[in-house]
């Protein structure tokens, strides 16, 4: 394959062909360097947080001790298994845009959508529940309000983690499924698909 853009004239009349920098070798490269690189930074940011954990966790043992029997296992089991499948689709359908297949691409990536949106809901049922109990990071506690460590840090993580759930379905849509309607991959472009099972990989990972 050479270093040249491909030029794909198979767009609508009227419309100036589009030009795939993407198919060079170097830009490639390039493109998965960065986002491999922007996925070290959302590693390292996640890292904090988990270091931020196990340091309150050492200090205010009793207290994470005695939270941690009020989060829902078969919830958060069910959400693993969610995820671990919709990583699943998302490799799929690399495999499908590697192989020209914008109708497998639809298919496995609207598959992790629908897994990402049961994902959120089920995180939705467990913060409502924990509200329901009166489950909150601040509590007003005679005259100020009383910081809860443990559920500080829950909301916290999981909230982030939930935006970079969003975040994902969104890079799933706009650069896999919307091009792939449009028969726009195929054995010579479908780096938009591999990044973005990437980054969704990552999610699912630091779940």
């Amino acid at each position: 394959m050479s270093n040249a853009a491909i030029v794909d004239h198979n767009v609508p009349p009227g419309e100036p062909p589009h030009i795939h920098h993407m198919d060079s070798v170097t830009a490639y490269g390039a493109a998965k360097l960065g986002m491999w690189l922007f996925l070290a930074t959302e590693i390292l940011l996640f890292a904090v947080m988990f270091c931020s954990f196990a340091v309150m966790r050492y200090y205010h043992l009793a207290e994470f001790h005695a939270a941690s029997h009020h989060l829902n296992v078969k919830a958060g089991a069910l959400n693993t298994v969610i995820l671990l499948f919709s990583s699943y689709t998302a490799a799929v359908a690399v495999t499908k845009a590697q192989k020209g297949d914008n109708k497998g691409v639809v298919r496995n990536f609207g598959i992790s959508l629908i897994c990402g949106l049961l994902f959120l809901l089920v995180k939705t049922a467990e913060y409502s529940d924990k509200a329901h109990h009166g489950m909150f990071p601040f509590v007003w506690n005679s005259n100020f309000y009383e910081y809860k460590n443990f559920l500080g840090l829950y909301f916290c993580m999981t909230a982030l983690h939930a935006l970079h759930v969003i975040i994902g379905m969104f890079v799933m849509y706009w650069y896999g499924i919307r091009p792939a309607m449009n028969n726009r991959f195929s054995g010579k472009y479908f780096t938009p698909v591999e990044l973005g099972a990437l980054y969704w990989h990552l999610v699912d990972l630091i779940w």
